[in-house]
């Protein structure tokens, strides 16, 4: 469970020591909390329990119809983008906005591909890859698991 008061304390300290990113690990839990340089936008906060983690990377890969039921060889030589937490996906900023991405759209390893919100904090996912953009394989407000695949990338 989480522990609000905890979580604000650490965002407190965070900002009293103008710390960008703070990540605590023991054998229960894993925190991660990450803010802007200056405290220009709010933290982003990333709570997975520590041994939970190994097993949910698995259940999407054991359910390919959620990840709209490519073969693996249509995989071959893909670099998957995943969902770094549990959360709802969106493809846009806000429901006014067009996509951040679609299928052959160019990205790099800085791009914003996407947002997943969870507890009402709203964290920017980049593609940490370079290349053309082949596969979305989620839906605009789908609920995602920590490490479900989102994008298939042709790197470049």
């Amino acid at each position: 469970m989480v522990d609000y008061r905890k979580l604000k304390e650490l965002v407190k300290l965070m900002a009293e020591n103008d710390l960008s990113e703070l990540d605590l690990r023991d054998q229960e839990e894993t925190v991660v909390i990450k803010r802007a340089v200056g405290g220009a936008h709010p933290p982003q906060v990333f709570h997975a329990p520590a041994p939970a983690a190994p097993a949910a990377a698995a259940a999407p890969a054991a359910a390919p119809a959620d990840g709209g039921g490519a073969a693996p060889d249509d995989e071959e030589g893909l670099v998957p983008i995943t969902s770094p937490m549990v959360g709802t996906y969106y493809a846009a900023p806000d429901p006014e906005s067009p996509p951040f991405v679609s299928t052959g759209s160019k990205v790099n390893d800085e791009s914003v591909v996407c947002v997943v919100e969870a507890m009402k904090v709203f964290s920017e996912i980049k593609a940490g890859v370079s290349g053309t953009i082949e596969k979305v394989l989620v839906k605009n407000a789908e609920a995602v698991e920590y490490g479900q695949k989102l994008y298939l990338v042709r790197p470049d």
